[in-house]
């Protein structure tokens, strides 16, 4: 496992697949990092489904409302069209590069509508750059990533058991 140098802003998400480390990156984007670390307090990623994943390109989840595996509304065929209950974001673009290992918002057509979608490129996407917030970077576990079943939508998805902030976590 990676060093953690920085537990407040250091995420822990255990997959189907394995463990996943990921850096957040509050000087880039502040906004997007405070709702990532919001929602995996009150737990709202556990459970959520990796919905869309593209050879090549990125695996996507953290549709917190269709996504839930275990919650009251979860629609595998809805999966991608929910998000939480709260309001939407800011766009926070930058000019962080979207190769692999990058954690990015995912969001409809407009720019400032990132809720509490995101995905992990598997390989370099630079032609989102500018274009959708990046908050994280894959510190360890990229290995687990790859191994995420592919598709769209995924036939028996893989998903976050859970995904926590790793000053939260218990050692």
């Amino acid at each position: 496992m990676a060093e953690i140098k920085d537990p407040e802003n250091t995420l822990i998400m255990e997959t189907t697949q394995g463990q996943v480390i990921i850096e957040l990156l509050p000087d880039l984007a502040p906004g997007h990092v405070a709702r990532i670390k919001e929602l995996a307090r009150e737990g709202a990623y556990d459970g959520v489904v990796f919905h869309r994943v593209i050879e090549g390109f990125m695996a996507q989840t953290g549709d917190v409302k269709f996504g839930k595996s275990d919650g009251k509304s979860f629609d595998p065929r809805r999966a991608g069209m929910g998000g939480s209950d709260k309001p939407d974001l800011k766009a926070e673009f930058s000019n962080m590069n979207h190769g692999r290992g990058t954690c990015s918002m995912a969001r409809a057509q407009d720019p400032n509508s990132a809720n509490s979608q995101f995905f992990i490129c598997f390989d370099d996407a630079g032609f989102l750059n500018r274009q959708y917030t990046v908050w994280g970077q894959v510190m360890s576990g990229m290995e687990n990533v790859d191994k995420i079943k592919r598709g769209e939508p995924v036939v028996d998805p893989d998903k976050i058991v859970s995904m926590k902030v790793a000053a939260d976590a218990k050692a």
